[in-house]
């Protein structure tokens, strides 16, 4: 079936299949040179500083977490959430030291102990505890050396920024563009990027990257040095990137490109996998740091489904539940993604792929069993579109009265680490696009909360029927594939939508040999005057490294309009939509797409293409 952030994490461009694999399931697809995770209130508990020299603002926020000093790693040593009564865990925490463990974290406000034992019957002792209301193993191996003492992502060197900043069809789909004539979002509105961590010194993200209220929550304690929030991967960067990059003319935008990113490193470095004490602490901090959004491409490792009848993931289950509804409480609206695997989410029957830190085993499961955090209540499950904009992406997870809303998460360009881009899909591509969006609405109505967001998200959201397809089922207003609709930018900002033009396509595939131009027609008319100042030209080239392209737009006079030439270096795929001022061309005629392929080993094919006056 699928696997911790594999089945919510980016499929390569090209791939659409079902996949399950840890984060190795796909590698970003031709990353080209230069353009290619509450925090209880403060606690009176003491807390020790970290095991490296620590800053006194590290020192401040581990207090504020309520870290207590661990025991020394020791081969063997598990985690445990130990859940009690909200308010104060100093008896329970007492228990953990009396009954062969060591607090590792505590998060006082939602009642939450992260324990750490080497016994292998610590859970069961401490469940005989007074006060303690579960105990569950929240990995089913050891926890690493690394957690007593972290070492710091790596600081990539940067590539040199490239010189367009395309609109690409993934933000039209959505109207994103027509959204920031009217706003690009407020610099008040904070979205945590919960995931592997964010390249902060990328420059398509640093002019929007908050950095003081960015962390690592990786084995479920706060690290506030500076660049513990760095990514581990690759994933949390596109991410970023989809939500806030900035709107600066060279590499992408985001769908919200005035509002401030956070990052919450969740990932753990090495696996990659985000254990249910880091998405308690991710999620904590968020409500405790003002996070109006929150954006959760991944599922809480190691159970893809988290079943109330196992006594270890009904802990996990109660943790993660009230980390979420704390930072709810505290104004944070989390969105995420559904997941990879073509699976319905609302007739679940079985999963193959769990634990996915130790040896995977096949289970029979019901629908009480929970893939968290998109299936706890106030969060805002996203399905991936494919790239048309209307269909459901081939690898979507689905599901009536699961699913929310959807947006686009094929081929989706975006920012990578070491000032680079690449070209993702899956539903963690989709969700961003969700986060963004109400990360616009947030600027926008300043006193909604996470409820109202939420509701104007599917209100706005537009309508997508279900396809010839058995597994879809509902309305044309709220199905098992797209939930209430694809949503809409323009409407999150109070905008509103000009009168469609007249449209035309090609959906002949032509062949694109190695240096060689091609050409693909399309035939206008019935359309009075000349083109517009603003005629949309929509590209689908499916090709491998489209740095080797130039791409024209030959109007019926035969004046040339270039739209691509030779950027993107290593990307695959040139799907995006272009605006051309057209405005001294007669609309009625012959347009043509020209592709110029100029190097050897790289083919495709124009896939389709068409033209929106």
């Amino acid at each position: 079936m699928f696997s911790h952030i594999s089945s919510r994490l980016r499929l390569p461009a090209t791939a659409v299949t079902a996949l399950g694999a840890v984060v190795a399931l796909a590698a970003p697809v031709g990353a080209a040179p230069a353009a290619p995770a509450g925090i209880p209130e403060p606690s009176s508990a003491s807390a020790a500083p970290l095991t490296t020299a620590a800053s006194a603002a590290s020192a401040a926020a581990a207090a504020t977490r309520g870290a207590a000093a661990p025991a020394a790693w020791a081969a063997g040593t598990r985690a445990y959430l130990v859940i009690t009564a909200p308010g104060d865990t100093t008896a329970v925490r007492t228990a953990v030291a009396n009954n062969g463990g060591s607090v590792f974290s505590y998060f006082d406000a939602i009642g939450v102990v992260v324990a750490h034992s080497t016994s292998g019957t610590f859970a069961s002792t401490m469940r005989a505890v007074s006060g303690v209301q579960q105990v569950g193993a929240t990995r089913t191996s050891d926890v690493p050396a690394d957690a007593y003492n972290p070492a710091l992502p790596s600081n990539p060197s940067q590539s040199a920024a490239p010189a367009t900043e395309p609109v690409r069809s993934d933000m039209t789909q959505i109207k994103a563009d027509q959204a920031w004539a009217v706003s690009t979002g407020s610099p008040t509105v904070k979205v945590g990027i919960l995931d592997t961590g964010v390249d902060d010194q990328h420059q398509d993200l640093a002019p929007n990257f908050n950095a003081a209220d960015s962390v690592s929550c990786a084995y479920g304690k706060a690290d506030t040095r500076a660049g513990a929030w760095r990514d581990v991967d690759t994933h949390g960067t596109h991410v970023a990137g989809t939500v806030a990059a900035a709107k600066n003319g060279k590499g992408a935008i985001g769908v919200a490109p005035g509002v401030k990113i956070s990052s919450v490193r969740i990932a753990e470095p090495g696996s990659t996998l985000f254990f249910p004490e880091n998405t308690i602490c991710g999620l904590v901090w968020s409500g405790d740091h003002g996070f109006k959004v929150t954006n959760n491409s991944y599922y809480t490792d190691p159970w893809q489904f988290n079943c109330p009848n196992n006594v270890d993931q009904a802990a996990i289950l109660e943790g993660v539940g009230r980390a979420q509804k704390y930072a709810e409480g505290k104004g944070s609206l989390q969105v995420a993604a559904a997941g990879n695997a073509n699976y319905d989410l609302a007739n679940k029957t079985t999963d193959t792929a769990s634990p996915n830190d130790s040896t995977p085993v096949t289970r029979t499961i019901t629908n009480d069993c929970l893939d968290i955090p998109a299936e706890l209540p106030g969060v805002v499950t996203v399905a991936a579109n494919g790239t048309n904009g209307s269909s459901k992406a081939s690898f979507s997870n689905f599901g009536r009265n699961v699913i929310e809303v959807s947006a686009p998460g094929e081929s989706v360009y975006s920012t990578i680490p070491g000032g680079k881009y690449s070209s993702l899909s899956g539903t963690s591509m989709a969700s961003p696009h969700v986060a963004g969006v109400a990360a616009l609405l947030a600027s926008a109505n300043p006193g909604d909360t996470p409820a109202d967001i939420r509701t104007k998200l599917g209100v706005q959201a537009t309508d997508l029927a279900c396809p010839s397809d058995s597994r879809c089922t509902g309305t044309t207003a709220n199905n098992s594939f797209f939930g209430e609709g694809r949503v809409d930018a323009l409407k999150a900002v109070g905008g509103s939508t000009p009168p469609p033009g007249a449209y035309f396509e090609n959906l002949t595939d032509v062949a694109i040999a190695d240096n060689a131009t091609v050409e693909s027609s399309i035939t206008v008319s019935g359309v009075t005057g000349n083109a517009p100042a603003t005629l949309k030209v929509g590209v689908d080239v499916k090709h491998t490294y489209i740095g080797d392209l130039k791409v024209d737009l030959v109007a019926p006079d035969g004046t040339v309009y270039t739209v691509h030439n030779r950027t993107g270096g290593g990307t695959d795929n040139l799907v995006q939509t272009f605006t051309v001022n057209a405005s001294a061309e007669v609309a009625n005629g012959v347009w043509k797409l020209r592709v110029n392929d100029n190097a050897s080993q790289d083919t495709g094919k124009i896939d389709a293409w068409n033209l929106t006056f």
